[in-house]
């Protein structure tokens, strides 16, 4: 069957000219040098592990803890979850170098695909969601649904079976619950809950040796129910049509329109309960009203599921509160129009995450030249800040874009992720821009024409599924490069 791959690149107007207000002093080599050089310092490759390390100060990624910040050098790994956000970044590279026709990147990011995968899925007991070890076990929701969406990603990207078989397993478990940890799953059932404690996802850290029920007014968060809306757009989009409806209790698998049915009504509830009408997304609520405090994850989930529901959909609502959720990070949690650093363990991470679902926004969506531009300037601008500021000599940045990296400063890996990782996603220059189909700019109707890459016109007012239909092979649509396969 045929996939639709996006290529990520803005085809009506290039990269270079959406971005000229903003000087840079990068460019994709040293792009490419940032995210290389986040994986010499970070990724620990002994003994074949490949997983991340938490900071500097660690000599391998051997066991949870909080590193150097415990004083604890002992071989402290990265969080679990953020481990997913850091397997994202590789499979991002391998992303870029097929856009760049770059051959030899690509080999050479397949392979470190497979390591990482393999060292995670060997470290994170072979990805057996219902084992709740406490060194390397799972036993947070959003901590499972991150991976979710991760191997998920891996799927779309590789065609691996197994990877999409593990991301159902994991979202099934988030969602049902565990016959062999005994918890009851993280969805607030309206079945179950009645008003106002039912409706979208529980945030929970399960006691591992006594789980216990759900109980009005415990925490519904942001950081689980955007991310479960995020995993269920990718599994709508991903698995195939004509699965019938399991009949367990808890099965391991859903339907395609199941999954397209759980992300509309959990993303109903959290955008109308944790989101205000500027945008911003309030970390949770216990039962009474939301309580507001700004992370940069709770906004790029929040932008995240919204564009994917418009790119699913069509409906320009979630559009609409895409941009308001970037809006409100630009006009409330910047600097000097530097993103604000969040400096709580693990936070640093958090920039990382708005890397990948602001590049959905900019280069997926059909933005209008004005709003492509302002984003891509703002982005541009942490970028370059980002850079200036790296520690030369190690190539990695401590998070906060706006402070000199010093060549003696501990660094965790959290923060480190933000500079490449927003790199990855937004190069410094557009390797192929397609000057020919420049003259339909500006026409909202030609966002729904297909082009060939020599500009041909080859279906006016295409629909997704009719783009997919095409004879294999490299197209503009939506001011982005789609290969058929």
């Amino acid at each position: 069957m045929k996939r639709l791959y996006s290529l990520t690149l803005c085809v009506l107007c290039c990269i270079g000219s959406a971005t000229a207000q903003v000087s840079i002093t990068y460019d994709n080599e040293a792009q490419w040098k940032a995210y290389d050089d986040f994986n010499t310092v970070f990724l620990d490759k002994t003994q074949s592990r490949y997983i991340y390390m938490a900071d500097t100060e660690q000599p391998n990624a051997d066991h949870r803890g909080n590193g150097y910040r415990d004083s604890d050098v002992s071989g402290c790994a990265a969080a679990i979850w953020c481990q997913a956000i850091m397997y994202d970044m590789v499979i991002n590279a391998y992303n870029r170098a097929v856009e760049f026709n770059d051959s030899e990147r690509a080999r050479t990011y397949k392979n470190l695909h497979s390591r990482i995968y393999n060292g995670e899925k060997s470290h994170y007991v072979n990805f057996d969601f219902h084992n709740p070890n406490t060194n390397n076990g799972w036993f947070v929701y959003d901590d499972i649904m991150w991976w979710t969406c991760a191997l998920a990603r891996a799927y779309k990207t590789f065609g691996t079976s197994t990877y999409l078989s593990y991301s159902e397993k994991s979202f099934c478990r988030v969602w049902y619950g565990s016959d062999k940890v005994g918890d009851d799953g993280s969805y607030a059932d309206p079945a179950r809950f009645s008003e106002p404690y039912c409706g979208g996802m529980f945030w929970e850290w399960q006691p591992i040796d006594d789980p216990n029920p759900h109980r009005p007014g415990d925490f519904r968060s942001a950081c689980i129910n955007f991310p479960t809306v995020i995993a269920a757009c990718l599994l709508h989009q991903l698995v195939p049509e004509g699965r019938k409806a399991p009949t367990a209790p808890r099965p391991t698998q859903q339907t395609k329109e199941w999954y397209l049915e759980k992300a509309k009504e959990v993303y109903a509830w959290a955008d109308a309960t944790l989101v205000n009408s500027n945008g911003r997304v309030a970390d949770g609520i216990h039962g009474g009203g939301p309580e507001y405090s700004d992370h940069l994850y709770n906004q790029a989930t929040y932008i995240g599921a919204s564009c994917l529901l418009y790119l699913i959909t069509g409906e320009v609502s979630y559009l609409s509160k895409a941009c308001k959720g970037a809006d409100y990070v630009i006009n409330n949690m910047c600097s000097n129009n530097i993103l604000k650093y969040e400096s709580g363990y693990e936070q640093g991470i958090y920039a990382a995450i708005y890397a990948q679902y602001m590049k959905i926004l900019v280069y997926d969506c059909g933005l209008s030249e004005t709003l492509m531009n302002k984003y891509l300037n703002h982005i541009k601008r942490n970028i370059q800040r980002a850079y200036v500021n790296r520690d030369q000599t190690r190539g990695i940045q401590i998070g906060d874009f706006a402070k000199k990296t010093s060549g003696t400063v501990v660094v965790e890996s959290y923060g480190a992720s933000g500079m490449p990782a927003l790199m990855l996603m937004f190069p410094a220059e557009d390797p192929t821009p397609v000057k020919s189909v420049k003259a339909a700019e500006g026409s909202d109707e030609a966002l729904s024409d297909v082009y060939t890459i020599d500009g041909a016109l080859v279906m006016k007012n295409a629909t997704p599924q009719q783009v997919h239909e095409l004879d294999s092979g490299l197209y503009i649509f939506q001011r982005k490069k789609i290969l058929v396969k």
